[in-house]
């Protein structure tokens, strides 16, 4: 584990020694274990502690060789990151990008384990990428990928250990076809509880109620606790979006919903706006059809830096890690920043922007919803019970609704702001439960 004694004042970089880890500011992981630090020296938490959650009790590489429809074959490199289970099973969603990398995913674990201990959600943190972009395979070669990346990975998943979920390049069709490719090749008394082993399946086969809009109702129910302390309603507030696919589309017609309009959206294949705003249930459709925003016919196509420069009130980046960096916070005109995504802020531009009197929602707070009907799915499957949608947003709006308020309390009582009460609350959880439980051995 490491030295067995902190020196007096540690910073992160010595945690990082401590753990023989060259520290590299600028690294994506070990600045998110950064602020996982500090958060942690608000609370006086043990060296022991901080150490375990510097990094993942598992890191898990495979190399999974397909036949192509052409009858070629590829080799795709496959990863599943288990970093801390003390809270319960490690959960995380499974991503399918060409461009992933091993510390991207290293730091979607940790911001899973924070996340479900923010949430009291009875899981740990896990995260699983696939090497590959899902938009240039067939049906059957996604589905081939998808099963031999199933079967690599073995007994490192399961229903009582690690439960993948859907992420960016990935559905509820992949979801299926991890969760019957793990029955037929598992070991286990019920196939019927079997199911359990992935969230975010079609409904039909165990999937539940609301996982779909999950992420984009528990954002919506987080705002409806935190825009009355800020002086804001929903009925007129205009936003944007970057990002329109699972997360982004159904933000957008929830806030719609509401009372709000969309101004602008910024995806892979351009951006868009309309002043007099965007109908988010027609964008939906039009993306749906033609793969992205662009060529949308009610806009108008813009630069990426005009996006960035809508005046907004709310600011929502839904897609992937880092999106907002400090030359577009230096464009960018809202109040809020709502991060629907991942660590979609860069440090130097959450500093820019609340030095700028913009209020900046964490993402482990803002898009737990996901991780929360996720549970809720998992434990329907194991119960062979299947909710009705009421009952699955009503307990999902007391879930962000608690977190939302932990968050608020976290921040008055530590007196900083709301990223680090965030990863606070979560971590005053976590360290509760080492606290009872102690470290084994």
């Amino acid at each position: 584990m490491g030295k067995s004694m902190p020196a007096a004042g540690q910073t992160t970089a010595d945690i990082i020694r401590d753990l023989e880890t060259y520290y590299e500011p600028e690294n994506l992981y070990l600045r998110t274990v950064g602020l996982v630090l500090d958060a942690a020296d608000l609370l006086d938490v043990p060296h022991e502690v901080k150490l375990i959650l510097s990094q993942p009790k598992n890191e898990i590489m495979v190399h999974c060789p397909v036949r192509m429809d052409d009858g070629r074959w590829e080799l795709f490199k496959g990863y599943r990151v288990q970093h801390n289970n003390v809270l319960g099973p490690y959960k995380g969603g499974m991503r399918y990008h060409k461009e992933v990398k091993l510390d991207e995913v290293k730091t979607l674990a940790l911001l899973m384990t924070m996340k479900c201990a923010l949430a009291s959600i009875p899981y740990g943190g896990a995260k699983g990428a696939l090497k590959v972009d899902p938009r240039e395979l067939s049906e059957g070669e996604l589905m081939r990928v998808t099963r031999r990346l199933t079967a690599a990975l073995g007994g490192n998943i399961g229903p009582d250990y690690d439960i993948p979920a859907p992420d960016v390049g990935t559905d509820a069709r992949v979801m299926a076809w991890m969760a019957d490719t793990y029955i037929n090749f598992a070991e286990c008394s019920s196939k019927v509880t079997a199911r359990a082993v992935v969230t975010g399946k079609p409904l039909e086969f165990g999937g539940s109620h609301g996982r779909d809009k999950a992420t984009g109702q528990g954002l919506v129910y987080v705002l409806e606790e935190m825009l009355p302390g800020m002086g804001m309603e929903f009925a007129g507030l205009g936003f944007s979006l970057i990002g329109y696919g699972n997360v982004g589309s159904w933000t957008g017609r929830l806030l719609q919903q509401k009372g709000c309009r969309m101004h602008a959206v910024l995806d892979h294949t351009g951006a868009i706006a309309n002043p007099d705003g965007i109908d988010a249930g027609q964008l939906a459709a039009h993306v749906a059809a033609h793969g992205g925003v662009v060529g949308y016919p009610d806009a108008r196509a813009i630069s990426e830096e005009e996006f960035y420069a809508t005046e907004v009130d709310l600011f929502i980046p839904a897609a992937l890690e880092q999106m907002v960096n400090l030359e577009h916070a230096k464009r960018m005109r809202c109040k809020v920043v709502v991060e629907a995504a991942n660590a979609p802020t860069t440090p130097r531009a959450e500093q820019y922007l609340l030095d700028h009197g913009v209020e900046v929602l964490p993402a482990i707070l803002c898009n737990v919803g996901g991780v929360t009907v996720s549970y809720f799915e998992w434990k329907q499957n194991r119960l062979s019970e299947t909710w009705d949608a009421a009952v699955v947003d009503e307990r999902l709006k007391t879930v962000m609704c608690r977190a939302a308020r932990r968050v608020l309390e976290t921040a008055a009582h530590l007196k900083c702001n709301l990223r680090l009460a965030s990863f606070a609350a979560a971590i005053q959880h976590i360290n509760q439960v080492y606290a009872m439980r102690g470290v084994f051995p």
